[in-house]
């Protein structure tokens, strides 16, 4: 094998791939219209361009994770940028709505940059340092939410919206190109392929579950906001999208402090302090909020400048949850990230439904942050476990 191929990924090759793994989500959203339009199809059908494709996501996850495991990383990350890329080609080209969502549903495979980057970084660092690397990792994944709908707004109007899709398979390619001069496999040569009582072992694991569903449900805090904010947002104080659109970005900003504070301070902290610490923050500025709200006090700033403290504390849990995540069995970490993401995507998906269906009877600041405040506090349960199973490993292994 070159050399080339035996040498480890560049950070900014598993940036790239986690970011266009976001991008892939939502670039396309202001399109819908148009699609619809374009395709004489009813705006609902093409609406599932979004949710199969997060359906697709889920289960993407937990086949490609597992995958890795026994492949590699580097075949595994190769063969889905080549679906990916063809895929985009196939939706570009589409003539009716139903081979678009088949090519739809195919491009879902690019959810491999999640969790092959996860992966790949902890195949090569210790517990603590997966957690540094995570946090600028997990940059991509605040950022490109921000970008995405905004650059595909611009190609729809200026070009139409197949462009977004010729521009999908054109990143496709130009990754692949990427992933094949600088991505080697990280993966320890030797180790035996995974079988199913280890990934049942894995599964059996007190401490996995407790991580992951710190991950799940601090994701979720996420998704309960920016479902329920427009419609509280408008019902409340007669906000307009644009308005709604930067509340929703005060959130995101909040992320990326929190995890560049953790890409900084992981080493010196410990991921332990950083998990709890998120988890904090997170419970007392809803707190906060909530305090306000009762006191009388409703204004759009005393929600998104107190919301935007979630997106810190989910800055400073997240890069420590998904490193504890993966280091309870490392040589399955693949099948640990597939298995993680895959559970968030969908508890995501349940508690925005739930929160349509609260704020569509209540569409009140007060409903918000009590199911935000639900998810929080869940974290934070889940993350007191962790810590707590981490020191009896710690203990047991010393």
């Amino acid at each position: 094998m070159p050399l080339l191929h035996r040498s480890p990924p560049r950070l900014i090759t598993l940036t790239l791939l986690t970011a266009l793994s976001a991008l892939t989500l939502n670039m396309l959203l202001p399109s819908l219209p148009s699609m619809a339009r374009d395709l004489a199809a009813r705006e609902a059908v093409t609406a599932l361009v979004v949710s199969g494709y997060m359906l697709a996501s889920a289960v993407c996850q937990l086949v490609l994770g597992p995958l890795s495991d026994r492949l590699g990383r580097r075949p595994v990350m190769l063969g889905a940028l080549a679906a990916f890329a063809l895929a985009s080609l196939g939706c570009m080209l589409a003539q009716d709505v139903a081979v678009l969502l088949a090519c739809r549903v195919m491009q879902a495979v690019i959810v491999a940059g999640a969790v092959v980057s996860s992966a790949t970084i902890r195949d090569q660092h210790s517990a603590v340092d997966s957690a540094a690397k995570l946090s600028l990792i997990a940059s991509a994944m605040a950022v490109a939410p921000m970008l995405g709908p905004l650059l595909g707004g611009v190609l729809d109007v200026t070009l139409g919206w197949r462009s977004v899709f010729a521009l999908y398979a054109l990143m496709g390619a130009a990754l692949w190109v990427l992933v094949w001069a600088d991505m080697g496999e990280t993966r320890a040569p030797g180790l035996p392929a995974p079988r199913w009582a280890d990934a049942g072992a894995l599964l059996q694991s007190p401490r996995y579950w407790a991580y992951v569903l710190c991950t799940a449900f601090s994701v979720g805090a996420f998704y309960v906001f920016v479902t329920g904010v427009p419609y509280v947002g408008a019902a409340a104080w007669g906000l307009s999208p644009a308005e709604v659109g930067l509340g929703v970005g005060s959130i995101t900003g909040g992320f990326l402090v929190g995890a560049a504070f953790s890409a900084r301070r992981a080493r010196r902290l410990g991921t332990g302090v950083l998990l709890i610490s998120g988890r904090v923050v997170s419970v007392v500025a809803v707190a906060l909020a909530l305090a306000v709200f009762a006191a009388g006090i409703s204004h759009p700033v005393a929600l998104f400048g107190l919301t935007v403290f979630v997106g810190l504390g989910n800055g400073l849990t997240l890069p420590s949850a998904n490193a504890g995540t993966l280091s309870v069995r490392p040589a399955l970490a693949g099948t640990a990230a597939g298995l993680s993401g895959a559970l968030a995507m969908a508890l995501g998906a349940v508690l925005s439904t739930l929160t349509a269906v609260a704020v569509e009877r209540s569409a009140t600041p007060t409903t918000l942050l009590v199911l935000i405040m639900g998810c929080v506090l869940l974290s934070l349960a889940a993350a007191l476990v962790a810590t707590r199973l981490e020191r009896a490993a710690a203990r047991v292994t010393a």
